[in-house]
């Protein structure tokens, strides 16, 4: 995978805890790459137009980036959940988040229809060091 499904999703969700633009910081310290492999990255996104970029400002998901972003954000979720729920993973978040971009919607639905539910839906709480997906389960 070339990389560009977790900048976006790690974007969406930096969205969610920062005002945007998302400093390229922000991304590096989240996927754990480099400064400068963030803002090549997102050079690249902003010419695929799923984001907008500012040098030393970052990032920021167009409307199509967004719809993107969201549709991986469903996948990781759905997927982490899977890992941790039903293979017991102990770092489901980083596996799910590299999986994510590969995943069709239809795997994303019919992997959701075989997890264990008793509760209500997983979320993913955020926090600046990435996402962590929870479930309601006792």
């Amino acid at each position: 995978m070339n990389g560009s499904p977790q900048y976006l999703l790690v974007i969406y969700i930096a969205q969610h805890r920062h005002d945007p633009p998302i400093p390229p910081g922000v991304i590096a310290e989240m996927l754990d790459r480099s400064p400068a492999a963030v803002t090549e990255m997102c050079q690249r996104l902003a010419e695929n137009g799923v984001v907008s970029y500012g040098p030393y400002e970052g990032a920021t998901l167009t409307e199509s980036g967004r719809e993107r972003a969201m549709a991986l954000h469903e996948s990781y979720v759905t997927v982490s959940w899977f890992f941790r729920r039903v293979l017991e993973l102990d770092d489901c978040e980083s596996e799910a988040m590299e999986l994510a971009g590969l995943v069709s919607p239809t795997v994303t639905e019919r992997l959701a229809a075989t997890l264990p539910f008793t509760g209500a839906a997983p979320t993913v709480e955020v926090d600046r060091t990435g996402p962590t997906a929870t479930d309601s389960d006792p």
